[in-house]
């Protein structure tokens, strides 16, 4: 007989959805054991001898885990359905084949890397305040901020919490990394986060008086970007097991179960080139895959 396990964590491992959205789906009263719905968080039951139906479907046990990187074209939205008809992200793997979910977001007009997997597990891991798992982006920003502005952001800064006009009160941000990537009067930055409050970077500079014209997201922990708008790749075993690294809270413990990735290569590392500049190609490079992290016109 296999051990009773909380039934969130049986969702996640089920890849339907990561192990906070499985909570949702609990005290929502969208989840049944047995015939019987259960709302209570914290509850457990058996994955082998217990029938778990999440929205009246069955689930059929832990699914091997996938990670996958796409790199989001803007004009999508980072769900797997959205109630205003956008088109969302699951467009482009679709046709892997593959079920995962977006781990943590990009807005609707922001583009670049965007984490997939069915590991609720490690999604949950790395979106963890405690993780501080850095996000690294390059940003256009409208107008030239003045040297005071980006030190009030790289200090932390109080921006509207929550959706626009939700009304949900204003929050500090935690200190951001900003460097000059691309001096002109549109100029290009390169914002490093640790935390994904919505609309943050947005918000960020309204508060300095500059609105943001283009967002992309190249760097997320140890991934980076190395694919066109639109495509997707797997990520090999060890870019998987650097996540797991960086997913640890600052105590040092395991945050995740080891996972059951496949392909084995080295993690690329970041490029420092600013942009309009190349570094010099190495031998590890594959041709095929450019890192997406030279500011656009």
């Amino acid at each position: 007989m296999s051990e009773a396990v909380r039934l969130q964590k049986i969702i996640a491992q089920a890849g339907i959805v990561s192990r906070r959205k499985a909570e949702e789906l609990i005290a929502e009263g969208r989840v049944q054991v047995n015939g019987q719905t259960v709302t209570e968080l914290g509850t457990k039951a058996d994955p082998e001898r217990d029938h778990i139906r999440v929205d009246g479907k069955l689930l059929h046990g832990a699914q091997q885990h996938r990670y996958l990187m796409l790199n989001k074209p803007k004009g999508y939205v980072t769900t797997a359905s959205d109630p205003e008809g956008r088109p969302t992200v699951m467009k482009f793997v679709e046709r892997t084949g593959v079920r995962v979910f977006p781990v943590g977001r990009l807005d609707y007009q922001s583009e670049g890397l965007l984490l997939m997997t069915n590991d609720g597990e490690l999604a949950n891991a790395l979106t963890r305040a405690a993780a501080k798992v850095e996000k690294v982006y390059l940003v256009k920003i409208s107008g030239k901020p003045d040297a005071a502005g980006l030190d009030q952001l790289r200090s932390g800064i109080m921006i509207e919490r929550g959706k626009p006009g939700s009304r949900e009160g204003r929050v500090m941000t935690s200190p951001a990394t900003i460097k000059l990537m691309r001096d002109a009067e549109n100029p290009w930055y390169e914002v490093t986060l640790v935390e994904g409050r919505n609309r943050e970077i947005r918000k960020m500079f309204e508060e300095i008086g500059h609105h943001v014209e283009k967002i992309r997201r190249v760097g997320y922990g140890p991934l980076v970007l190395d694919v066109t708008p639109g495509e997707v790749r797997e990520l090999s075993l060890d870019e998987v097991e650097a996540l797991r690294k960086a997913a640890r809270p600052k105590s040092g413990k395991t945050a995740v179960a080891k996972p059951k990735a496949a392909q084995r290569s080295k993690t690329p590392k970041r490029s420092t080139a600013p942009p309009g500049k190349k570094r010099p190609p190495r031998k590890s490079d594959r041709s095929s895959r450019p890192v997406h992290r030279k500011a656009a016109d």
